[in-house]
């Protein structure tokens, strides 16, 4: 996926005291003794000293929501004191990044936590491009040689590591040396389901984040994510297979980010996957896991609507059983499942059911800042959706400032507000017409890369 050429980035502001303060309560959990023998004969540290540093990272590097603009960030001697903060805080960093090394495995986990939430919660280009290599060593280790729970922390943070490198080369760098340790972990039957899970959706977000024009990448992601969704189709005889422990999990992470990459390809190979696909996702409706049945009741929309993009006048095959099935699921009031995913579920078909009937979406506004960014289609929601299950709290931080999301949504380059910005905010139908615009801008650039790839594919 092309991106664009990367100006000068600068450092984000650190949140405010009364921030840093809460995130401190917040992010004070137990953390485990390191061993006595240390690398460069360093004297063992207590679990008091552990709590210090991943404290310190998380008070730093939290703030996702923060919406104060330059002007409010104080001067003089305050930028001077960021300035203090800044490097106090990537020399932690540094300390983190040393113990994904260690022997100890809670050592390796409490930094992987660490990284993970100062990641999700801040930009860090510039810190991450001199020492994407040394992660990205220490991250195949963690995959290769640590139990399921390190497993998968390290493949979110792999995901997390392409988000911050912003998609280029690097990223694609990246990606490549660990594609094949996180296709061993997502195929191998004997492996932790959470770390199965994982691995499909880093593999997911990392391939479109990163992948390149000629396709080669997508089209062996989007292979290998069916091979693990598929086996959840049903039989000939139409039966759906008896779910196994976690099945239905990892069924649904790898289902989700082959749909993400979907939204990638040309308009040839949509044709094809939707004729593959479309009747035995409808089959699965019937699963017994409530979040694999919605999983597959978005995908069957986004399919659709990435068809109808291409031809106004596409109509489903058998769209009569279609919509009695969503209809069902819509207003299914059976007492054996929880309330929630009862009310979840409903919530979900409905919108599905109506996008199917009669073309129609509700359109879902984000906030962050100043600014919005309206979700007004089932690709852009699928997109939304696999950043936010990644950056969690902190994708409207990384939308205000990591221009790789802005790109991707069409925000342009971040802004750098000042008073009289700021008291003249443009009107929400002003706002909405300029995301269209670029959406459609960039959709077009997406077709004309998807025009290259069609000759792969």
């Amino acid at each position: 996926m092309p991106r664009s050429k990367k100006g000068k980035r600068g450092s984000s502001k650190p949140g405010s005291l009364c921030q840093e303060v809460l995130q401190l309560q917040l992010s004070a959990k137990a953390s485990p003794k390191l061993p006595k023998g240390m690398k460069n004969g360093m004297k063992a540290e207590s679990a008091a000293s552990d709590d210090e540093l991943t404290s310190d990272i998380l008070s730093h590097y939290s703030s996702a929501s923060e919406t104060t603009s330059v002007m409010e960030e104080g001067t003089g001697s305050e930028q001077v004191d960021e300035q203090t903060v800044q490097e106090e805080t990537e020399d932690k960093l540094k300390q983190c990044i040393d113990n994904l090394m260690d022997k100890s495995a809670k050592t390796r986990l409490a930094a992987l936590e660490s990284l993970r939430q100062a990641f999700s919660s801040r930009v860090l280009y510039d810190f991450l491009t001199e020492r994407r290599l040394t992660v990205s060593d220490c991250l195949e280790r963690s995959l290769k040689k640590g139990g399921g729970e390190e497993q998968a922390a390290a493949a979110t943070v792999f995901a997390l590591l392409c988000i911050q490198l912003e998609g280029g080369d690097e990223a694609e760098e990246g990606f490549r040396m660990l594609r094949p340790i996180l296709t061993s972990i997502l195929i191998d039957n004997g492996a932790s389901a959470t770390a199965r899970q994982s691995c499909a959706r880093a593999l997911g977000m990392c391939c479109y984040v990163s992948t390149a024009e000629e396709g080669e990448d997508l089209v062996k992601s989007l292979a290998l994510l069916e091979s693990v969704f598929m086996s959840s189709y049903p039989n000939k005889e139409g039966a759906l297979p008896s779910p196994k422990p976690g099945s239905a999990g990892l069924h649904s992470a790898a289902l989700q980010a082959w749909s993400l990459l979907v939204t990638l390809c040309p308009a040839s190979r949509l044709t094809v996957l939707l004729d593959l696909h479309l009747s035995k996702l409808q089959a699965c409706l019937q699963s017994s896991d409530v979040n694999y049945r919605i999983a597959v009741g978005e995908t069957i929309a986004l399919l659709v609507e990435l068809r109808r993009n291409l031809d106004e006048e596409f109509e489903i095959d058998n769209s009569q059983s279609l919509c009695e099935c969503l209809k069902s699921l819509a207003t299914d009031s059976n007492k054996h499942r929880a309330k929630n995913d009862r009310r979840k579920q409903r919530s979900i078909f409905r919108e599905v059911l109506r996008y199917i009937e009669n073309n129609d979406f509700t359109e879902e506004t984000i906030r962050f800042g100043v600014e919005k960014v309206y979700i007004d289609s089932w690709m852009r929601r699928r997109i939304y959706d696999a950043f936010k299950e990644i950056l969690e709290s902190g994708v409207r931080h990384h939308l205000q400032f990591n221009p790789l999301l802005r790109d991707i949504f069409g925000l342009g380059a971040p802004l750098i507000l000042d008073a009289t910005i700021k008291g003249n905010k443009i009107s929400r139908f002003e706002k909405h017409l300029f995301n269209s615009a670029a959406f459609k801008a960039r959709t077009k650039q997406r077709n004309k890369v998807r025009d290259k790839r069609a000759d792969v594919m």
